[in-house]
């Protein structure tokens, strides 16, 4: 996305766009994690867990063509390494429920964590900018 001033609904749009999506992961994630903190059966859980990997990847997805440096920035390394966690459901299922809440701590520190931190870039090894944000 280029660098350029948006026009007010143009705003709106992304925002409200941003933030759905944001919400439709999150009710993913909540329904992922009774699922696996109570031990169900994965078919009582299997389409939360694909609402949260389908609009996570949406998300992932919007912040790497905003500013490819997300990547780069502590904000991008941590969500790939919960991605990584995630992986480890397959050899260590009997670990799920561990693996589940260190993954959400990580992602409230990249949601809540200062802006110095979730800006950090592990190859300039210091706060980078990024282009302008749609939060949400």
């Amino acid at each position: 996305m280029a660098n350029k001033e948006l026009s007010e609904s143009s705003f709106w749009v992304q925002r409200i766009g941003k933030t759905s999506l944001r919400a439709l992961h999150l009710l993913g994630v909540c329904g992922v994690g009774g699922g696996v903190l109570f031990h169900l059966a994965r078919v009582e859980w299997h389409d939360f867990w694909l609402l949260a990997v389908v609009s996570g990847s949406l998300l992932m997805g919007w912040e790497i063509l905003r500013d490819w440096r997300w990547l780069i920035q502590l904000k991008g390394v941590l969500t790939l390494a919960k991605l990584g966690l995630l992986c480890l459901f397959v050899p260590f299922p009997e670990h799920k429920a561990v693996l589940f809440v260190v993954v959400l701590l990580l992602s409230v520190l990249v949601s809540h964590g200062p802006a110095g931190l979730r800006h950090y870039s592990i190859w300039h090894r210091r706060r980078i900018e990024s282009r302008r944000e749609i939060k949400g």
